[in-house]
């Protein structure tokens, strides 16, 4: 075993060694401090943040798994952020629990950690910190929730939220029974069982390589994932002792088998803005455009809402992710290793098909080609992206004019009035949501439609934003419209009227404007005066620092990383 880091705190006989290790026992017996493994568990757990309030019994089994192989647990808990709760989007916190996550991980004795998240930001700004400290590291997802039911009809978290409203505003449901299905909604603890951020990131992490094989997707109620949890804690001492860091194990072919099976699974698109500031944070050289050279051509295997059908419980019983990574596992990279010491396709070999109307064979996919759409042209410059299994075909090669919106206030102010001069045919625009513009990247990509055309049976209409959508979402959405419109993006030139030309397959997304007359508008005057500009903490400095959804809008100075090296001591 290599030299423990947390040595440098507790070896020794000087006052500073007595100093750290006197206030650290409080029952712990003094060999705890003699050649064991520190680990600490990275706990989102919150009351706050819905999904993860179970995390404190899932933490128990990981202590007693550190205990069992011979090292020291420590609960550690961190910066939590509850998708559904925190306003004004989740996404303006990832940057900073991130930061606070690294700079804790590198300020405490430690050698190892257990990464416990859930929740669609927990994950990824967990990896971001584990990256940047590069620590030995294990994730832990504490799994979806099960299946809930309304009037005999499975519900799917987010994706049945967005559908029932529409419902209830085309005048098909009435409110009543809306909220009747609150109460159905969540059945249990776990995060949302959709294949939505959540489900996303769990399983992408397991395809980086970063969690336990077979983990990833067992629901959280399940007693399965507690042994899995004590698992992971011996797991964790056994990565210190192999000295088996983050950047050794997420390398340019982890992210490559990450992009394959966030196609193959039909996941979010917020996955791209993640997976891309992880690499920041590594160094390694992932673009935009790597996700549509990877991953367009990759089939979509799993019949899971919003791309299809059954629930996250349905995935995990047909035979999770290793399941489907089987299938296509001619397209993955076989030397990216994981958590295990093995490569990812080591652990392939034995996986089965149990419903292959939850998962599909590779001969028979849900869709030949699912993977995240790239789009450039005069109205995207440095990108957008599309998911088109969430998409309406018949609108993926579209032509219509622009109905522009400044603001979600704005968008909300005008969408139901019936003097709106909108058709079926028209192209939502929706602007001043980027990282920047709200701040923080708000899921307000996924409008709602115009009541008046959900009234006359209209259910998907071509959207444009420079913000995100939830990924329970659906619909022929295109987002993360890069440069933003607050940012200096053509987006922000764009007038009501003009004609907006839609090519998924040409990977195009154009403004019908000649170039010269868009870069002589002046910027959207209406947008500036409804743009954010906070003048104090966390969001001042977000703002002033936050880069471009296409890199993965990450704040500039955090970009890369610092190790786990702290030069001074503390007294």
């Amino acid at each position: 075993m290599p030299e423990l880091r947390s040595n440098q705190w507790y070896a020794g006989q000087d006052r500073n060694a007595y100093l750290h290790r006197a206030w650290m026992r409080r029952g712990v017996p003094g060999s705890a401090f003699q050649g064991r493994p520190q680990i600490a568990i990275a706990n989102t757990a919150s009351d706050l943040t819905p999904c993860n309030n179970h995390f404190n019994e899932v933490a128990e089994s990981v202590r007693q798994g550190v205990w069992a192989a011979g090292g020291v647990p420590l609960n550690l808990p961190v910066v939590s952020i509850g998708e559904t709760q925190v306003r004004p989007t989740a996404m303006l916190w990832r940057n900073m629990a991130a930061m606070a996550a690294e700079e804790m991980l590198r300020a405490n004795p430690i050698d190892g950690v257990v990464l416990l998240g859930g929740c669609d930001k927990t994950i990824p700004a967990l990896l971001m910190a584990a990256a940047s400290v590069d620590l030995p590291a294990v994730v832990l997802p504490g799994g979806p929730m099960l299946t809930g039911t309304f009037r005999g009809v499975p519900l799917g978290c987010g994706t049945d939220v967005w559908r029932l409203s529409e419902e209830v505003r085309a005048g098909t449901l009435t409110e009543q029974a809306f909220l009747d299905s609150e109460s159905s909604m969540i059945r249990s603890r776990g995060h949302c069982n959709t294949m939505g951020t959540a489900s996303t990131m769990a399983l992408l992490a397991e395809a980086l390589g970063m969690v336990l094989p077979g983990t990833a997707g067992i629901p959280a109620p399940d007693s399965r994932l507690l042994a899995r949890a004590h698992d992971t804690g011996r797991l964790a001492v056994e990565l210190v002792e192999r000295d088996a860091r983050p950047s050794h194990l997420m390398t340019t072919g982890s992210f490559h088998n990450a992009i394959v099976a966030l196609a193959a699974i039909g996941g979010s698109t917020n996955a791209v803005v993640h997976l891309l500031a992880i690499a920041g944070r590594l160094g390694v050289p992932l673009g935009l455009t790597d996700f549509d050279r990877i991953g367009a051509d990759v089939p979509l295997l799993v019949d899971l809402q919003p791309a299809g059908r059954h629930l996250m419980e349905d995935l995990h019983r047909a035979g999770g992710l290793a399941a489907v990574l089987r299938e296509v596992v001619d397209l993955l990279d076989p030397d990216a290793r994981t958590v295990s010491g093995q490569p990812l396709v080591a652990h392939l070999t034995e996986a089965q098909i149990w419903d292959r109307e939850v998962i599909r064979p590779r001969a028979e996919p849900l869709r030949p080609q699912a993977g995240i759409a790239v789009l450039h042209g005069n109205l995207a410059p440095a990108g957008a992206i599309i998911k088109p299994a969430a998409a309406s075909p018949h609108l993926l090669r579209h032509r219509g004019r622009a109905v522009v919106f400044d603001s979600v206030e704005d968008f909300h102010e005008r969408i139901d009035d019936p003097d709106l001069d909108v058709d079926a045919d028209s192209v939502l625009v929706l602007r001043g949501c980027g990282p920047k513009g709200y701040p923080g990247m708000p899921e307000v990509a996924n409008l709602p439609l115009p009541a008046k055309l959900l009234q006359q049976g209209v259910r998907d209409m071509v959207r444009i934003c420079d913000g995100r959508m939830s990924g329970t979402a659906y619909g022929t959405v295109v987002l993360h419209v890069s440069p933003e419109a607050a940012a200096g993006g053509p987006l922000d030139r764009v007038a009501t009227g003009d004609w907006i030309i839609l090519d998924v397959e040409g990977r195009r997304l154009d403004v019908d404007v000649p170039q010269e007359e868009l870069d002589r508008r002046p910027p959207s005057a209406a947008m500036t005066e409804r743009l954010a500009r906070p003048q104090r903490g966390w969001e001042q400095l977000y703002v002033r620092t936050v880069l471009g959804a296409d890199t993965g809008a990450d704040l500039d100075f955090l970009l890369g990383s610092s190790g786990d090296r702290v030069a001074r001591e503390s007294h």
